[in-house]
């Protein structure tokens, strides 16, 4: 409600200002009521040529050409001074007005020689407008975000930097707007351990309008599920939830620094609103009000099987032959030096004689098919087998090959809640949307009333990784809800050879959500 009527304000205000700009400029005013129309006018009025009715036509280029305008609309009212300009951009919906009401005069443009400034306000006025810009199109059009790891691959690759578009499924509204430029979470130099925004103001979720919905199988970029508190000793590579089950909650909140690797590093936790939650890329694979199901390695959707992606990539037990140059050959297949030195820690700690390593269908065969292979064995974890997973409660022996059924919430949707489901919506009702859940003498208080039910809030996805033995995703910490959401991932607009050096020229704008 709170952004229908600042957006209602914004409107009117700009509106309003506009007509008695355009009064005073010997014009009309209920012109500037007629769309089109009124952009020539506003255009005129401000000394500029028929280009700019151009840019004001043109998506997300129209937003800075608003913004210049009404800075131009303040030099005609001789108004040049940087601090006023800037609150000119920020509120214009206020600005516009007082232009319009108060006593100063308006001046034809296209009569005065233009205002000069000095040197340094030259550039103070175009790093100012440079920096309004660059936040405006990062968070509200689209931003650029690298591939850190595998867990996406052989779709998306280690080096691959793309470009999300943030109004795919409409742009966020920040939920912390106090908070340093063109960072995430953290400020730069402060080894992970300085948060970069403020908690004084935490608006509430609202997204604009976008060109669409999340789909099955888009690539998406979110903010991590399970990074509502944080060990900034591990930042997400560890959240804090694993790290209670494995240490005891006491053990954790007390730890002053915390085992990384062979060292220890400063901890300290953080708790962190969705917005500056890590961000995650994983594609979509359950919808809101689906069932899901995995059973050896094949994913159902309310009782279908999805189709099986050449590009995703499951994990391969391979043997081979003694006394060959194994890194030579799984380079040439295609393998990541990552997967080889994975593969072989993995032996180290098991003291097997296979390398387990992800590969597509199409590198399987192939390994195969080499004479220097003895076998590729395709592995496929059993209930119970492998690391424990969602929702981390007794009765659930789910493992990443065979999980669920599991019901995807949906908004306005009514649960049936048991004891035995509960683990699966607790983080849902009490997380995600804030409630007190309490489980007394065998029943269910949500907010301290007894239920058997919950209906929905939020929309909520399944979420996974394409390298699917080697992604942390929705099969260790459960659903993402609608508000995590960021952005949709578009094209590879780089990508960077992290083994061998230089660039793939053959990803270069390749369609980032491709599925088959």
């Amino acid at each position: 409600m709170i952004y229908d009527i600042l957006l209602l304000l914004y409107f009117v205000g700009s509106f309003v200002g506009l007509w008695f700009v355009f009064k005073k400029a010997g014009v009309a005013p209920w012109k500037c009521l007629v769309p089109i129309y009124n952009l020539v006018l506003w255009v005129k009025i401000c000394g500029k040529d028929w280009k700019w009715v151009v840019y004001c036509l043109i998506p997300a280029i129209n937003i800075f050409t608003f913004l210049l305008l009404v800075v131009e609309t303040a030099k005609a009212y001789h108004r040049y001074g940087f601090w006023e300009q800037t609150l000119a951009v920020i509120f214009p919906w206020i600005y516009l007005p007082y232009l319009g009401m108060s006593k100063l005069e308006y001046h034809d443009p296209t009569g005065e020689e233009p205002h000069k400034v000095g040197y340094w306000r030259d550039w103070l006025d175009a790093i100012v407008f440079a920096l309004v810009a660059a936040i405006i199109i990062r968070g509200k059009v689209l931003e650029f975000y690298n591939i850190p790891s595998s867990s996406m691959e052989s779709s998306l690759m280690t080096g691959d930097y793309l470009l999300v578009s943030k109004i795919a499924y409409g742009p966020r509204q920040a939920v912390t707007p106090l908070a340093f430029p063109l960072v995430h979470n953290v400020l730069p130099l402060s080894g992970g351990q300085v948060e970069s925004y403020l908690k004084w103001i935490k608006l509430p979720y609202h997204r604009y309008p976008g060109l669409g919905k999340v789909e099955r199988f888009d690539a998406v970029v979110f903010n991590y599920p399970d990074g509502d508190t944080v060990c900034t000793a591990w930042q997400s590579n560890l959240s804090y939830h694993d790290l209670v089950r494995e240490m005891g909650r006491e053990t954790v909140l007390n730890a002053k620094m915390l085992p990384v690797g062979n060292q220890m590093v400063e901890n300290h936790i953080r708790v962190r609103p969705v917005d500056k939650r890590e961000n995650f890329i994983k594609r979509c694979i359950g919808l809101p009000g689906e069932d899901l199901q995995i059973v050896d390695q094949k994913v159902f959707i309310n009782g279908k099987e999805l189709p099986q992606p050449m590009h995703s990539m499951q994990t391969y037990a391979v043997r081979f032959a003694q006394g060959l140059n194994v890194a030579k050959i799984l380079d040439k297949a295609g393998v990541s030096r990552e997967s080889y030195q994975n593969a072989l820690s993995n032996m180290m700690y098991e003291g097997t004689d296979a390398y387990n390593l992800p590969l597509t269908e199409r590198q399987a065969v192939e390994l195969q098919a080499n004479p220097d292979v003895l076998s590729v064995e395709k592995v496929i974890f059993k209930e119970g087998e492998g690391m424990q997973i969602f929702p981390h409660a007794e009765g659930y022996n789910w493992s990443v090959d065979n999980f669920g059924p599991v019901h995807i919430p949906a908004q306005g949707e009514t649960l049936q809640l048991t004891l035995k489901n509960l683990p699966i919506y607790q983080r849902v009702i009490e997380v995600f949307e804030g409630n007190k859940l309490e489980v007394k003498d065998g029943k269910i208080f949500i907010n301290d009333e007894e239920t058997t039910t919950y209906t929905c809030k939020m929309d909520y996805y399944w979420m996974m990784g394409d390298n699917r033995h080697n992604s942390a995703d929705s099969r260790f910490w459960g659903f993402v809800p609608e508000d995590h959401i960021s952005g949709k991932a578009k094209w590879v607009v780089l990508s960077k050879d992290v083994d061998h050096g230089g660039l793939r020229w053959n990803r270069m704008f390749l369609n980032a959500s491709k599925w088959d």
